[in-house]
């Protein structure tokens, strides 16, 4: 027979199963075709299966046949290939496979014979080929596992051998979820007894800790175990949905009441501690009641040594403790990786993506003018209750905390239902403001906005902490089935544990102060929902977090980052083409990664009323200050090619150089341009025609106010070293430039240097110049141009010189 005409399928049928099975694997004990991924991703900002575009990264993952141990300990890969390719054609494919799934060999195959890799370093050569009568047997395979894991004692194997939870749903724990369960247990039967699992948010972290608690339980290893959380919402979500198998064996504590007769409990960290002795009713608790205590979203507090969470954890601490987390460092100060160790597993937001498990995301940044450029008030300006606003630059963190600008908040909610017009008015939105009184006027800016909203109360809600009818629509609004509410404003009640799987839109309008918190709120879109049109989702950024808290090798990459400007729409390109808003590398993270304030219960940040003062903090409101898009612009790359990250005041280099570039080909172009246009003023109309005002140019380096147009264009367009005016001046007298004239010449081209020392090139040519002080005490204009100077065109060449002195050494 002539293999070479046979498909990978024939191949496997005829030569390879039958090979397996010779070798005593049965077909239980083998999956032919496993499929390892959903394999789906955005491509050109449209959603494709990788089946249906096979030009998508990755492709579709999918693995001839995985063998397996004791129930879903996967023992080895075995990846097949037409014998028209070497027999170890399969085997990189293999590894990688085997890698995700925590098995110990990777096998690849041409129906000649097997390429045997043996990931673990016990077997020597670690890859050998052997001929299709020489498969290794389940015996060979499974004695290697176990001295690869190290487990060597009869319990410990016993505890292995426990089977998963299964029911009537067919509900099955995808191939990460299994890796953290098996590694968790196997750590747990050999005596480990502080576990850190990693896993973004999306991934099932609750359905993994109940899948490894159903095995420890059933098994009798564990036999009183507690679930810590510390939102309600958690709680509740996790009785009714993955824990509900553990039936009447299963209590949550409230009331602050301690009951002893239960073996499964679930409870908030504040239901059982606080300050007041007699708030620390876990102390009820006998010290060794517990055998497991499991930490949800352990990256808040309990990772703090001198939090009240973590003295529960310090009272049971002869118990085993197990982590979760999408977020394993807090600060560089305040870590979980502290108490709990190393992750044991870590499955990112960037597999997940890549895997097809989580959602891709898109991300629109928009920044203002007033966020681009700050905003300082003129000297004397009171604000909407009559206070005299302190005289500062004010920032984009200063925003809706110290400086409330009305017209800013009413630009970002036209900006959300700008999108939202243009995609889908019913899609399910969660805007993250500031604080509650923040999350309150956003959400009667779009009230205004939105003509449905005017009649219909629940399309637009407020859902914090302090506003009980809002957190009475919660339950509605992360119902897949309930099409309102639409718009949720927030402040950090739905940053975490809230499920809401439909969510398309996440709006920052927050000054997000920390990783943790910036991955939490991300996670609220990372769901995949195909039966309800959910494949992707996008974040819409106006206060830069998705700048500041970038983390690529977790979170992976947007598919598209779109920045439009002032005159683009707010919906990205569909067809590749982004505009200034490409997909692009990015700046690395920047500023300060501070730790999440201490959140109590379900209520979220209070902070007063709008106005006033809040807390001994002064807080002003600002009704008339005029607000628009700003420049928004991307990074750069400097000469070297090394990306260059700046903050808001000065990241608009990158687009002005590139508009600069258009205007002018080249430093010579430049040059030639400068030197010939007879009043320097020509090119400054020139660049705002063009839209890049002088006063933006100066913006666009630290120092910009302090330099003349001339070093602005030729330092931000082509990297020339620049000079300051006043740098400028001295060079001209220091050559004793003037010593030609005479006395009264002299002090006139002096006082004009030091006014272009102080305002720049314009001051040289504008003829109202000669009316004012110093220059009105030599005389009046026309006495200075033709009895000074003899004739207006003497001193016209005099100012063309002195210019011509300015720049020399600056020539094309």
């Amino acid at each position: 027979m002539n293999k070479n005409n046979l498909s990978e399928r024939d191949i496997c049928t005829k030569f390879i199963t039958p090979a397996i099975q010779a070798a005593g694997w049965q077909q239980h004990q083998f999956r032919e075709e496993v499929k390892l991924t959903k394999g789906r991703v955005i491509v050109r900002g449209q959603i494709a299966t990788r089946i249906q575009n096979p030009n998508a990264t990755g492709g579709p993952k999918r693995a001839d046949y995985v063998f397996y141990g004791l129930p879903n300990l996967p023992l080895a890969v075995l990846e097949a290939k037409r014998s028209i390719y070497e027999i170890g054609h399969g085997l990189q494919q293999a590894l990688a496979y085997a890698e995700m799934l925590d098995a110990p060999f990777a096998i690849s195959s041409n129906g000649d014979g097997f390429l045997i890799h043996d990931r673990t370093g016990i077997t020597q050569p670690i890859s050998r080929e052997v001929g299709l009568d020489h498969f290794p047997t389940y015996d060979e395979m499974w004695a290697i596992y176990q001295q690869w894991k190290q487990l060597t004692k009869p319990e410990e194997l016993s505890l292995i051998a426990q089977p998963y939870h299964t029911d009537s749903t067919d509900k099955e724990a995808h191939y990460y979820q299994k890796v953290a369960i098996n590694r968790t247990v196997q750590a747990i039967a050999q005596g480990i007894r502080r576990i850190l699992l990693v896993m973004a948010t999306g991934t099932g972290k609750t359905y993994t800790a109940f899948q490894i608690i159903w095995r420890l339980w059933k098994s009798k290893t564990k036999k009183r175990i507690l679930f810590l959380a510390d939102r309600n919402i958690l709680v509740d979500q996790t009785i009714q949905q993955d824990f509900a198998p553990f039936g009447e064996n299963m209590h949550k504590i409230t009331n602050r009441e301690v009951k002893r007769n239960y073996e499964i409990y679930l409870c908030l960290y504040q239901a059982v501690t606080g300050k007041e002795e007699w708030k620390q009713i876990y102390k009820q608790f006998p010290a060794d009641f517990f055998d497991l205590v499991v930490i949800d979203e352990c990256h808040r507090g309990s990772a703090d040594e001198d939090s009240a969470w973590r003295e529960i954890l310090d009272y049971f601490t002869s118990a085993t403790h197990i982590g979760l987390t999408a977020t394993p460092t807090e600060t560089k100060d305040i870590s979980n990786e502290h108490y709990f160790g190393k992750p044991l597993y870590t499955y990112s937001l960037r597999q997940g993506i890549s895997d097809g498990f989580l959602a891709p995301y898109k991300v629109i940044r928009v920044v203002t003018d007033v966020d681009a450029l700050g905003y300082t008030p003129e000297k004397g300006k009171k604000d909407k209750q009559g206070q005299v606003v302190e005289q500062r630059q004010y920032n984009t963190k200063d925003y809706d905390r110290n400086l409330i600008l009305t017209k800013r908040t009413a630009f970002v909610a036209r900006r959300v239902w700008e999108y939202l017009q243009a995609t889908d008015p019913m899609s399910k939105t969660i805007v993250f403001c500031d604080d509650q009184p923040h999350a309150e006027r956003m959400r009667q800016e779009l009230v205004k906005l939105i003509p449905e909203a005017a009649s219909n109360r629940r399309y637009v809600v407020r859902i914090t902490g302090d506003d009980t009818e809002g957190k009475a629509q919660l339950s509605y609004f992360i119902d897949n089935d309930e099409p309102f509410p639409v718009i949720a404003t927030t402040s950090k009640l739905l940053a975490t544990g809230v499920d809401a799987k439909t969510c398309k839109l996440i709006v920052l309008d927050q000054n997000i102060e920390s990783m943790t918190q910036f991955k939490q709120i991300i996670g609220r879109g990372t769901r995949i929902r195909e039966d309800y049109g959910k494949l992707f989702f996008t974040i819409m950024d106006f206060k830069g977090a998705t700048r500041l808290f970038q983390d690529k090798n977790f979170d992976g990459e947007p598919v598209m980052i779109y920045e439009p400007k002032p005159d683009e729409p707010i919906i990205p390109p569909d067809d590749g083409d982004t505009g200034s808003g490409v997909a692009r590398e990015d700046p690395p993270p920047y500023g300060p990664d501070g730790s999440d304030d201490a959140v109590e219960g379900d209520e979220d940040e209070g902070e007063g009323t709008d106005g006033g003062t809040t807390g001994g903090r002064v807080r002003y409101v600002l009704d008339d200050v005029a607000v628009g898009p700003g420049v928004e612009r991307a990074s750069y790359l400097d000469e070297h090619g090394k990306l260059i990250t700046e903050d808001y005041r000065v990241y608009l280099k990158g687009d002005i150089q590139k508009a600069l570039r258009r205007q002018f080909t080249s430093l010579d172009d430049f040059l030639i341009r400068w030197h010939e246009a007879e009043r320097k003023q020509a090119v400054i109309d020139e660049l705002k025609e063009h839209g890049i005002p002088l006063f933006i140019l100066a913006q666009a380096v630290p120092n910009g106010a302090e330099l003349d147009v001339f070093d602005l264009v030729a330092h931000v367009a082509f990297d020339a070293k620049p000079l300051t005016r006043k740098e400028r001046a001295e060079k001209v007298k220091k050559r004793n430039y003037f010593a030609k004239y005479g006395d009264q010449a002299r002090a006139v081209l002096e006082a004009l240097l030091e006014k272009y020392a102080d305002h720049g090139i314009a001051d040289l040519e504008d003829p109202v110049i000669l009316e004012l002080p110093p220059f009105s005490e030599l005389g009046s204009k026309t006495h200075i141009r033709r009895g000074i100077f003899g004739s207006n065109e003497a001193y016209s060449k005099a100012i063309t010189e002195l210019e011509h002195a300015l720049y020399e050494g600056q020539a094309a």
